[in-house]
């Protein structure tokens, strides 16, 4: 007998747009939530345009929108805020990404839901949080790695700061930690019937996950120069080389006995007594630089010492461990990851294509107790799209 998905019956009205947000409720889509995405009538989600013609939703928003149902609702028309009102009567959760103040001035802020419907969980995602100097900023990525003294770390030694082709604070700080937020407040509300306002600022959560920086400044007082840290390619042992056909390894022969069967490997022996020898980068340069990465990682393969090639993105798609563990998806048209955890029980499934804008919106009414009439009205008023 199958189960139930692991969080069905949890829905979720998603006023999010473009990355964060839309990524959090992704994944609690993925995990069986009813998800709702609404949209307003004049722009709407902005990554539906992001690099696609006329008329075209892009392959970045069908990715992360899959699995929702769409509405459109103008919040600035009376109608509308009161649909979303009696939707979030009935809600479990409710997330969104405007500037500090804006749901308040749209008279759908928490404490006007709470009072509603007081086991609501309510989610804030911004970039530096409802509170403090900055929280009216605008801000990217960028801006909150470098805030977060995050930016300042990544690249090479004297070199100028990488910016990652990872949307980490986006990714990671505001979609993972809001999801753990929603998670936590849901089951605190089903435990105990009140809900939770959740705020989440991407610039914290990246701050809050930056431990060897604070390992660094506890034990010397400083930071590491860029690129010199433990992890950050101040250690031979912890570092990529480039390889004789431009290609890279990575080598995190961290522990004892790995760097000593890597040593085995590049046949010196004599460099086991120097696994902290900053001065070693120098010759591994030189010794990796004699044969392609092709040739490093044949004779790798079969030595467990954390020694790997470093892959393409192309290559890392066809990668045989990411696809014995089904991570990657073909639907629709479109190439696509799987969810990135796996569950007893459950097997994750595209229900459906990310929504066109409005797709759902007379069906959803209807559920929610709208006439065919009451929804004609409101399509004419112009607060339903």
């Amino acid at each position: 007998m199958s189960r139930p998905a692991p969080l069905a019956g949890i829905r979720i009205l998603d006023l999010t747009r473009l990355l964060p947000g839309p990524v959090a409720t992704l994944h609690l889509a993925d995990l069986g939530a009813e998800v709702i995405k609404i949209e307003d009538p004049q722009l709407g989600d902005y990554a539906r345009t992001l690099g696609t013609g006329a008329g075209e939703d892009s392959a970045y928003f069908r990715m992360i929108n899959r699995n929702k149902q769409g509405l459109v609702l103008d919040l600035k028309k009376p109608e509308g805020v009161g649909i979303f009102l009696k939707l979030a009567a009935t809600a479990d959760v409710i997330v969104e990404s405007f500037r500090p103040g804006v749901v308040d001035k749209l008279g759908i802020g928490y404490a006007t839901v709470a009072a509603l419907n007081p086991k609501i969980t309510y989610c804030s995602i911004s970039g530096y949080g409802q509170d403090g100097p900055y929280k009216d900023f605008a801000g990217h990525d960028i801006n909150y790695l470098g805030y977060a003294g995050v930016l300042d770390q990544i690249g090479r030694a004297g070199g100028d700061p990488a910016i990652p082709n990872f949307q980490i604070a986006d990714l990671l700080g505001g979609a993972l930690t809001g999801v753990m937020g929603i998670l936590a407040a849901v089951v605190d509300a089903q435990r105990t019937g009140l809900g939770r306002y959740v705020d989440v600022a991407m610039t914290d959560s990246v701050l809050a996950h930056t431990y060897f920086t604070m390992l660094r400044l506890n034990d010397a007082g400083q930071s590491a120069a860029r690129g010199c840290d433990l992890l950050s390619g101040g250690l031979p042992c912890y570092a990529t080389y480039r390889c004789a056909d431009g290609k890279y390894m990575a080598v995190g022969a961290l522990e004892g006995k790995f760097w000593q069967s890597c040593c085995a490997v590049l046949e010196r022996p004599e460099w086991v007594g120097r696994q902290w020898d900053a001065a070693l980068r120098g010759e591994l340069d030189e010794l990796f630089a004699s044969r392609s990465r092709e040739e490093w990682a044949s004779r790798f393969a079969t030595v467990d010492c954390c020694v790997t090639p470093v892959l393409s993105p192309e290559e890392a798609l066809k990668n045989e461990q990411i696809a014995a563990r089904g991570m990657v998806v073909h639907a629709h048209g479109l190439t696509q990851f799987a969810p990135p955890l796996k569950f007893s029980e459950h097997e994750f499934a595209i229900r459906q294509t990310a929504p066109k804008a409005g797709e759902h919106s007379a069906s959803i009414l209807a559920a929610a107790g709208y006439s065919a009439a009451e929804i004609e009205a409101l399509r004419a008023s112009g607060a339903l799209g």
